[in-house]
């Protein structure tokens, strides 16, 4: 049960309403109830999925490995939905939560991932220059940083509110 204000559809105004009327799901009617931190979530989630220094499904892979890493159920289950959207099977997805991929080009980006969450960003040359022998640029580095902030925020308020699963549950992996 939520512990934070929730803000249906119907009672939304302004941009949350526009938002809330086509996407009225319960992380987005929690974060509603403030509308200026929600506008500016929304925009920073659009510039992430907008931006084109990695794909679609890359960028859900990095979603998945930090939401997974910051214990986050809700983030888990919708990325876990967004990414079959953007074409990664379910097999794929569990990999990435576990920080591994089939393709070296994407296990980079997880190691990247995983060095950028495990130093606070202070990545060293060699864990830089590894994402760059890739194939990624300096854009995508950060690409892959604001995916990782979007993932720190929804899962600290996640936490906070105790948001309700409005997705398919999806199954758990062990934690190294």
């Amino acid at each position: 049960m939520p512990r934070l204000a929730l803000i249906e559809p119907k009672d939304a105004t302004g941009d949350a309403a526009r938002i809330l009327a086509t996407a009225p799901i319960n992380i987005y009617k929690g974060i509603a109830a403030n509308p200026e931190v929600f506008t500016a979530f929304i925009a920073f989630m659009r510039s992430i999925a907008t931006s084109g220094a990695i794909t679609k499904a890359e960028k859900e892979l990095v979603m998945l490995y930090a939401a997974e890493q910051r214990h986050c159920g809700y983030c888990v289950a919708a990325h876990t939905r967004v990414a079959a959207g953007a074409g990664v099977h379910a097999d794929r997805a569990l990999d990435a939560r576990r920080g591994r991929a089939a393709d070296a080009r994407e296990q980079a980006l997880l190691d990247f991932t995983r060095a950028v969450m495990e130093r606070n960003g202070a990545v060293t040359d060699a864990e830089l220059a590894a994402f760059r022998a890739a194939g990624y640029d300096d854009r995508a580095a950060i690409e892959v940083v604001a995916a990782i902030t979007a993932m720190t925020f929804t899962a600290l308020y996640n936490h906070i509110n105790d948001t309700a699963l409005d997705f398919p549950q999806v199954p758990a992996v062990a934690h190294a």
